[in-house]
C-alpha cells in the first residue's frame, strides 16, 4: 500500500512542484526513486519526529506542500505535542503519513505496535484521518491528498495487502464505500480489516446470512449518513478495527448510534485496553486477539441466534 501511495506522489510531484517530503530515518528503498528524481525536495530529519514535526510546519508556513513519513508508533504518539501545536491547532497543510498500523510490525515487540492512533489524531482540531483498505484505494488518496488543503492523518499497511477491489473505484475523503448489501447484519470495517470482514461475508453467505459491509475509510470527517441508514435498517451492527477498542472506529459509531436512538445491538470488535504477553507476527496476534475472519464469522453466528 505504501508502494502505491508514493509511487503515486512520485509521478504527480513533476507537477505539483511544492511536494516535499520528510522521512524519520526511515523508507530509503522506498524513496530512492523520488530523490534521485527531486533531491532538493528530499529531506531525511534522522530519529527525530518531533523535529521532523517542526520542520514539515515551517516548510508549510512557507508554501510547501509537506508529507511527513514515519512507523505509526513513532510519527503519532512520540510527536503527538508537535502534531497538536504546530499543525493541527494551526490547520497547516501537512499530511502525516503512518505506516505499520495495529500489529503489522509486531515482532519488533510492543513498542512497535499502533493501536492508539485513530483515537489520537480523530481528537484533533481539523485533522483528517484516512485509512484506505487497498493499492487502488492508497494510490486514489495520494492523488486527492495533493490537492487537499489542511493537515491530514493517513495510516497505511507495509507491503502485500490484498486487492479489495479490481478496478480503479471512486474514493472521495468523509464519503462510504458499500461493498455488499444484505438484510441480517450490517458491517463497517476500516482498513486492513476490510477484507478480513469481507471475507467473513463470503463465509455467511454460504449459511443463507446476508450482511451490509461497509468501508468506512474515513474515521474523520465522518460519514454519519450511512451510520444512521444502516442501523435504521439493522437490528445487529458490528464494527471492526486493527485498534483499540476505545477511541477509534468502534467508538465514532456508537456515538453516532447513541445520539441516534438506536435500538439495537452494536458489538465492537478490536483490541482491549489491557494487552495479553504476546510478541509475534502481525498474523500471529490478529489471531490472538480475534481479528480474523472466523471470528467475526462466529460472533455474528452467535449473535443473530440471540435476537
Amino acid at each position: 500500500m505504501r508502494i502505491s501511495f508514493f509511487k503515486t506522489i512520485e509521478d504527480s510531484a513533476e507537477q505539483y512542484k511544492d511536494i516535499i517530503i520528510l522521512t524519520g530515518d526511515l523508507g530509503f528503498r522506498l524513496f530512492d526513486d523520488f530523490r534521485s528524481k527531486y533531491a532538493s525536495r528530499f529531506y531525511d530529519i534522522g530519529v527525530a519526529e518531533a523535529n521532523m514535526i517542526g520542520i514539515a510546519a515551517g516548510l508549510s508556513l512557507c508554501g510547501k506542500n509537506v508529507y511527513c513519513y514515519s512507523i505509526v508508533s513513532f510519527l503519532v504518539t512520540r510527536a503527538f505535542e508537535q502534531v497538536r501545536i504546530d499543525i493541527a491547532y494551526n490547520n497547516l497543510n501537512v499530511k502525516l503519513v503512518g505506516v505499520g498500523g495495529g500489529f503489522t510490525y509486531g515482532l519488533e515487540g510492543f513498542t512497535h505496535f499502533g493501536l492508539e492512533d485513530l483515537a489520537l489524531m480523530r481528537i484533533l482540531p481539523n485533522m483528517a484521518v484516512v485509512v484506505p483498505a487497498d493499492p487502488l484505494e492508497a494510490a486514489s488518496l495520494a492523488k486527492i491528498s495533493i490537492e487537499y488543503e489542511g493537515p491530514m492523518y493517513i495510516r497505511l499497511g507495509r507491503v502485500g495487502e490484498p486487492f479489495i477491489h479490481d478496478k480503479p473505484i471512486k474514493f472521495e475523503i468523509g464519503r462510504h464505500i458499500v461493498l455488499n448489501e444484505g438484510k441480517h447484519v450490517g458491517i463497517f470495517a476500516i482498513g486492513n480489516m476490510v477484507y478480513t470482514a469481507k471475507q467473513a461475508v463470503d463465509m455467511l453467505r454460504k449459511k443463507g446470512i446476508t450482511g451490509t459491509l461497509i468501508n468506512m475509510h474515513t474515521i474523520k470527517p465522518l460519514d454519519e449518513e450511512i451510520i444512521q441508514q444502516v442501523g435504521s435498517l439493522h437490528g445487529v451492527i458490528l464494527t471492526v478495527e486493527e485498534h483499540y477498542i476505545n477511541g477509534g472506529l468502534g467508538s465514532a459509531v456508537a456515538e453516532v448510534l447513541a445520539e441516534s436512538g438506536f435500538k439495537g445491538r452494536l458489538i465492537r470488535i478490536g483490541i482491549p485496553e489491557k494487552l495479553g504477553k504476546y510478541v509475534g507476527n502481525a498474523g500471529y496476534l490478529r489471531n490472538k486477539y480475534g481479528l480474523t475472519a472466523e471470528n467475526i464469522y462466529g460472533t455474528i453466528l452467535n449473535e443473530l441466534r440471540e435476537v
